[in-house]
C-alpha cells in the first residue's frame, strides 16, 4: 500500500512537471519515510520482487559495492550511506559473487534483487564475503570493470575477535556447543593460523587479488575503527570518491550511551543497527592477543605499502 502511494504521489508530480531536484529529494524524503513505515530498515529479508515501481524508476546493476570485510563495519557502513538521498541500498546481502549457486542465475537475476532507483541515483549493494572470494574480483570485473568499490577493514586482530564472537553468540542462540577463543586460536601450543577468522583478517592477502583486476583509485578503504569513533570524516570521504554532493551530516548521528555506539537521525527519524551489532567481546588472554597481533604484523606493512597507506593497527 504504501509503494501505491508513493506511485501515485510521484505520478502527480510528473504531470505537474515537478523540478528533477524536487522529485528526487522531496519525492526520496517521502520514499525513505515509506520504507521506514515498511520496515525495510531491519535486517530482515527483503522481496524487490514485490514492490510497486514508482514511476521514472529502474532496477540497476550496482554502481558501487561493498565488498568487505566481514566484521569491519559493512552494516554501518551502508546504513550510514543510507542516509545520502542520491544512493539506494540492497539491504540484504546477496552473495552474488561468491556463491557459485547464485552467480549461475545470471545478472538478470541479480539486478532483479536491487531495488529501484531513480538515474542519477547511485545503487550500493553489500556482501561481507566478496572481499576474501578468490572468484569475486574477476566476476564483478566482467560485470562493470570500471565499478567503484568500497572496503571498510579494521584492526585485524579486534576483527577476528568480532568474527569469533559473531559464531559464538550465534551457536549460544542455536544450542549449539561452544569453546572459549583461546581453544580455537591455539592448538597444540601454536597459533592456528587455518581458522578462517585468521585467514580473514589477512588483507594483503586477499587485496593482491583485487588488484590484478582493478587499479588502486577504484578500491576506496574506509578505517572501520574511525567510523565507529567518528562516522562523518570517513563517510564524507566516500562521497567525495562517488562523485556525490555531501549531504550527509553531523547532525544525521547522536552517540547512544546505552549501546555504546552511534545511531543514525534522518528525515525525522532515529534508528540503530541491529542488536546483534556491537555486542561485547569476551575477555581474551593476554599472550594469545601477543600472538595474534605479531602474526599481523608483516602482512599488515605488506598491506600498508600496497595500498600506499598506513593504519594505526598493532
Amino acid at each position: 500500500m504504501a509503494y501505491l502511494l508513493v506511485s501515485a504521489f510521484l505520478l502527480a508530480a510528473q504531470t505537474h512537471g515537478a523540478p528533477k531536484e524536487y522529485s528526487q529529494q522531496g519525492v526520496g524524503v517521502l520514499l525513505d519515510s515509506l520504507k521506514l513505515q515498511e520496515g525495510l530498515f531491519t535486517n530482515e529479508s527483503e522481496n524487490y520482487s514485490s514492490q510497486v515501481q514508482p514511476p521514472g524508476t529502474n532496477r540497476r546493476i550496482p554502481q558501487s559495492i561493498i565488498i568487505g570485510v566481514r566484521k569491519g563495519g559493512t552494516r554501518a557502513l551502508l546504513e550510514m550511506l543510507d542516509i545520502h538521498p542520491e544512493i539506494v541500498v540492497a539491504t540484504t546481502e546477496v552473495h552474488f559473487f561468491d556463491w557459485d549457486e547464485n552467480y549461475a542465475k545470471g545478472f538478470e537475476w541479480y539486478k532483479n534483487l536491487m531495488p529501484f532507483s531513480y538515474e542519477n541515483q547511485i545503487t550500493v549493494e553489500k556482501t561481507p564475503g566478496y572481499f576474501t572470494s578468490s572468484l569475486s574480483p574477476e566476476r564483478i570485473h566482467e560485470m562493470n570493470s570500471s565499478i567503484k568499490l568500497l572496503l571498510i577493514l579494521r584492526d585485524p586482530t579486534e576483527r577476528v575477535i568480532s568474527d569469533y564472537t559473531q559464531v559464538y553468540y550465534n551457536r549460544l542462540e542455536n544450542h549449539k556447543p561452544v569453546q572459549v577463543i583461546e581453544e580455537i586460536v591455539i592448538r597444540n601450543g601454536v597459533l592456528n593460523t587455518k581458522y578462517k577468522a585468521i585467514q580473514r583478517s589477512l588483507y594483503d592477502v586477499h587485496m593482491e587479488n583485487w588488484l590484478k583486476y582493478f587499479s588502486l583509485d577504484q578500491i576506496h578503504i574506509v578505517n572501520g575503527d574511525t567510523l565507529i569513533r567518528d562516522p562523518l570524516p570517513e563517510l564524507q570521504k566516500v562521497e567525495k570518491f562517488l562523485n556525490l554532493r555531501p549531504r550527509i551530516m553531523s547532525s544525521n548521528f547522536y552517540f547512544n550511551q546505552t549501546k555504546g555506539f552511534y545511531c543514525i537521525r534522518s528525515d525525522g527519524r532515529e534508528r540503530c543497527l541491529h542488536e546483534s551489532k556491537g555486542r561485547p567481546h569476551p575477555m581474551v588472554n593476554s599472550t594469545v592477543l601477543e600472538q595474534l597481533q605479531a602474526y599481523f604484523k608483516d602482512h599488515n606493512q605488506n598491506f600498508y605499502r600496497m595500498v600506499n597507506r598506513s593504519f594505526d593497527w598493532h
